[in-house]
């Protein structure tokens, strides 16, 4: 068969799962992987035909998307802040709300002399190595407490060529962060079990859900902990920066005002959704 009639087919087959333009970005990002094409490659060669060996790569990647397996599991790698992270079923993939969180950091702190930064929940390490390769200044440290996680941040930071210190370590039983930051940022658990309903099925049966879900009773459960860690370890003029849930705005930041958080700032994402705070002591 010719790669560009498979082309046809495999979006064909993914059109009731997905809209054509995704089955087509889809297929870029599979051609990409399996042959080392371009989309322009295709036009290039249309005559191209898909060897045995080929035709059976592609149908199993074309099978794995067709149970909604998130394309980046399917080839381990994912896309975040213009770098590339290894990503394994003990991470979650990077979202691009994420970007934005890491942006208004970097915009914060980029003409700052030198600080220390920890990312708390670091999955594979793209807020912290995101910032390490964009605040030179920084010196970035990071927490999870999933020690397949930590593997994979680890080998993401040096493909990355950036340093940052790994910790593994489960911050709720923890009494007190050993050291002092400018900069505490998270990402951490939010997505209430009431809330799985609206989660998409290649979301919620290939993600790790202990980085995702928290008890519907006790939803800001990390960030509550993480902001009480941070009064006792962030530096005079520190800032705590967390990614939120969008239904919980107003109940984050009131429970940063009870712990005597002050410039408290709420930001949107670039969809309209209450998804960043900031707060200073």
């Amino acid at each position: 068969m010719k790669l560009k009639a498979y082309r046809d087919f495999f979006t064909d087959k993914l059109a009731p799962l997905y809209d054509r333009e995704e089955a087509n970005q889809f297929f870029v990002i599979a051609l990409q992987h399996l042959k080392g094409w371009s989309r322009t490659d295709i036009a290039l060669n249309p005559d191209a035909e898909l060897t045995k060996n080929e035709f059976e790569q592609w149908n199993a990647v074309l099978a794995d998307l067709e149970q909604q397996k998130p394309i980046q599991y399917i080839f381990g790698k994912a896309y975040f802040y213009g770098l590339e992270f290894t990503v394994t079923e003990n991470t979650l993939i990077p979202r691009p709300e994420t970007e934005e969180l890491v942006e208004w950091i970097i915009e914060e702190n980029a003409d700052k002399g030198k600080i220390k930064l920890l990312d708390i929940g670091t999955g594979s390490g793209c807020i912290a190595i995101a910032l390490a390769h964009n605040l030179k200044n920084a010196e970035v440290h990071a927490i999870d407490v999933s020690a397949g996680a930590i593997k994979v941040a680890k080998q993401n930071a040096i493909d990355n060529g950036v340093n940052v210190t790994f910790i593994e370590m489960d911050i709720l039983p923890t009494p007190s962060l050993s050291e002092e930051y400018d900069v505490i940022v998270s990402n951490p658990p939010y997505v209430r079990n009431l809330e799985k309903q609206e989660i998409k099925k290649n979301v919620l049966d290939y993600e790790p859900h202990t980085a995702l879900f928290v008890d519907d009773n006790n939803p800001l459960l990390f960030y509550d902990k993480i902001a009480a860690l941070a009064k006792e370890s962030l530096k005079p003029d520190g800032k705590l920066y967390f990614e939120i849930n969008q239904y919980l705005g107003s109940e984050t930041v009131t429970m940063l005002e009870e712990q005597d958080y002050k410039n408290i700032i709420l930001k949107k994402d670039l969809s309209g959704n209450d998804r960043m705070i900031k707060a200073e002591l």
